[in-house]
């Protein structure tokens, strides 16, 4: 199962990847040019791609996202196709895997935090990297390429692996809430 969460979530990754790849040109392009995912003043795809945060090393960051994601689904195809990678390599993606997760969480803190609007797109490649992150744990946990493969928090993790993924989740989404109540609360009647 594990290749094809890879898979999966590396052709939703790279399709928002791609999408706001060609809307950050379009923006380039027409400073004026309105992003087909603004919807309205929170979710809001222009003034993230307008910020410094979108180009944080000099050039748009969703070619790293069509970079990353593209790796992630040649990496699944190979172990559908029965590749067996020795422990340094998934040492190494593991590397490359945190990193993507420190970048994004960088990422989301300054889009929900500081500029204050939320991409349709860019909480796309959040979610498909949370699922791929998750399993890419899991699965070097259990193959015992980070960690013991039968510690206790490996056990837990393997036992309670939905129930997190779901705290995680219900977390962001309650900080997207809290920090974007004035706009959503009276929406939702409160």
């Amino acid at each position: 199962m594990f290749p094809y969460i890879l898979i999966v979530t590396a052709l939703i990754g790279f399709a928002a990847s791609f999408v706001l790849t060609v809307e950050h040109m379009q923006l380039l392009k027409d400073p004026n040019y309105n992003p087909s995912c603004s919807i309205n003043p929170i979710l809001s795809c222009g003034p993230v791609m307008a910020s410094d945060t979108a180009k944080t090393f000099g050039f748009p960051n969703p070619l790293m996202g069509l970079a990353s994601f593209a790796a992630q689904a040649l990496l699944g195809l190979a172990l559908i196709a029965g590749a067996r990678m020795k422990s340094w390599f998934w040492k190494l993606w593991g590397l490359q895997v945190l990193g993507s997760v420190i970048f994004t969480l960088f990422l989301m803190y300054e889009s929900i935090f500081v500029i204050k609007a939320i991409c349709i797109y860019c909480m796309s490649v959040w979610i498909a990297l949370s699922f791929s992150t998750w399993y890419t744990l899991q699965f070097m946990l259990v193959e015992g390429h980070v960690g013991n493969a039968k510690s206790q928090t490996t056990k837990f993790v393997r036992k309670y692996q939905h129930d997190i993924l779901l705290v995680w989740f219900l977390a962001v989404s309650g900080l997207i809430l809290w920090e974007f109540w004035y706009f959503f609360g009276p929406k939702i009647g409160f």
